[in-house]
């Protein structure tokens, strides 16, 4: 088994990067889901709201970010020159940011056609992961993506539910961090612990899936009721659809690439 693809999604719920190699933090791959779109009550704004996200190309490295749409372009800096610091909540998490200036604001706001303001989270936030599944109790933590720091999907996975539908669609419906191949359908649900390269990686909790999955992520529309019409009629757990795991770094600070080895080390009981 082997790594096939690694994402990251720096601005949550903007268009992904692929990667050949990405270093592994405690709270994501490096850069992933740093940045979120905030409306005027500070709440987070996602896919399921505002699918026009979607179609927002990112490029990002240490130095800074770059979006773009339909011709309109946007550099912005890695860190925002304001200073502003404010709270802002994802799901039931306040989480301190740092706010970018009226200019950034301004070019999303045009584009979603709805005010918003682009946030940074600071070195200091430390967003904690439910207790409930952490490794490291009240220490494991979390970027912007919705609950856990990774999310791996192993790609017979996607093959097996592709065969059930009148349509395939593609991974990044479903917005994975690492994509795995040569595994057996659904193996990743069977997996307690595993190894890539050289980073042990905890599997917590199957990967609860929403309304995204449906959205074209080339057009940002909806795209009817699959894949979550089919996958409710066989991967229902506890009155969710599961698709795809969530997982924790033991070791966070090693480089994973395209074509690392994937090692169960433990499996589940």
């Amino acid at each position: 088994m082997r790594i096939s693809e690694i994402n990251i999604y720096p601005v949550k719920s903007l268009k992904g990067i692929s990667l050949n190699e990405a270093v592994v933090e405690d709270r994501g791959l490096q850069l992933d889901r740093r940045w979120m779109l905030v409306d005027d009550a500070n709440q987070f704004m996602t896919q399921r709201e505002f699918p026009a996200m979607a179609r927002i190309e990112v490029t990002a490295d240490k130095s800074g970010l770059a979006v773009s749409i339909d011709g309109r372009m946007l550099e912005i800096p890695v860190v925002p020159d304001t200073g502003n610091l404010e709270i802002v909540t994802v799901w039931n998490s306040k989480v301190g940011v740092i706010v970018y200036d009226n200019d950034v604001n301004q070019w999303f706001s045009e584009i979603l056609q709805s005010d918003c303001r682009l946030v940074l989270m600071t070195e200091a936030s430390k967003r904690k992961v439910n207790p409930d599944y952490a490794v490291r109790k009240y220490h494991d933590t979390v970027s912007f993506a919705d609950g856990y720091p990774f999310m791996l999907i192993g790609e017979n996975s996607l093959a097996d539910l592709n065969s059930r539908l009148a349509v395939p669609l593609p991974m990044n419906r479903f917005r994975p961090n690492m994509v795995v191949s040569g595994s057996d359908i659904f193996a990743e649900d069977t997996w307690k612990k595993i190894r890539i390269g050289t980073t042990i990686f905890h599997i917590v909790k199957p990967s609860e899936r929403c309304v995204i999955t449906t959205i074209d992520q080339a057009r940002g529309e909806k795209d009817g009721k699959e894949p979550l019409k089919t996958l409710a009629t066989y991967r229902n757990q506890n009155g969710g659809v599961m698709f795809g795991q969530n997982l924790i770094a033991e070791n966070p600070g090693e480089v994973i690439k395209i074509g690392d080895r994937v090692e169960v080390v433990e499996m589940q009981v």
